[in-house]
């Protein structure tokens, strides 16, 4: 089994800190620039003092120095310590950010959102073991997986519609670097790529001009003849374009508040 993931490999190094003599309204702008910060470790010389929120900043004189309006009980994390018990800190403390420490200095910082991430990016090798499986019982041959950005336009779709409204949650993790990586198996032979999950991530980047992404690609050690292949070609799928979006239709499992009380 591998070891459980820190903190180190998650946390953002590049960090942009606020000094205590700072203004409130000097702070308060970089929050309204385009960084779009909520918040700002505060330090001196490297070491950490406190943390500013875009609360504290708006609730204050613009006059105000940090020192006088910042968390002093700051929590801070280890760059050694696991992402679980991290995630831990930041739900049990109502934080969105957790200053990583060592030595004293401050070495980056970890957001739930990466927290976030690296759940995901623990959930899709499990996925693709999964399948692997069994393409292996199906196929009885042996199989490597690769981590590759893979074109969008060499992709062969196996899922011949998507909702509209689960779209906008996938551009929404896109975005903010959240989305998972995607599944390809690789049949061999004829070169083509076949899309076996995140056919709604797909679109999405599309959407927004991403020309590849991030992929588990499964690769068999000889040609396999794929069932998904064959009926890919049945319902004529031979690219993303070809997916149909279901504009009108919400997902089967989303309901309104109108159907439940009915």
């Amino acid at each position: 089994m591998d070891s459980e993931p820190q903190v180190a490999a998650y946390m953002t190094r590049s960090v942009t800190t606020v000094d205590p003599t700072d203004t409130v309204g000097a702070v308060r702008e970089q929050i309204d620039g385009e960084d779009g910060h909520n918040g700002f470790p505060v330090t001196r010389d490297g070491h950490v003092e406190g943390f500013v929120t875009g609360r504290d900043l708006l609730a204050a004189d613009p006059e105000t120095t940090v020192a006088a309006v910042m968390s002093e009980e700051t929590i801070v994390a280890d760059p050694e310590m696991t992402i679980t018990d991290a995630a831990r800190v930041i739900v049990r403390s109502d934080i969105q950010k957790l200053p990583v420490v060592d030595d004293g200095e401050l070495v980056g910082i970890l957001s739930n959102t990466d927290v976030i991430r690296s759940q995901i990016e623990r959930a899709t090798p499990e996925k693709v073991a999964k399948l692997s499986r069994t393409l292996t019982d199906l196929h009885g041959v042996e199989l490597t997986q690769e981590r590759r950005q893979v074109p969008l336009a060499e992709l062969v779709p196996t899922q011949a519609e998507v909702y509209a409204d689960e779209l906008d949650g996938r551009r929404y993790e896109l975005e903010r670097g959240l989305a998972e990586p995607l599944v390809v198996i690789d049949a061999g032979g004829d070169g083509e790529l076949y899309l076996a999950d995140g056919h709604h991530r797909v679109l999405a980047a599309d959407r927004l001009g991403i020309d590849e992404m991030d992929a588990y690609v499964i690769v068999p050690a000889e040609p396999l003849a794929l069932g998904m292949a064959k009926t890919a070609a049945e319902q004529g799928l031979s690219s993303i374009g070809d997916i149909t979006i279901i504009e009108q239709d919400r997902h089967p499992l989303v309901e309104t508040t109108t159907q439940l009380q009915g």
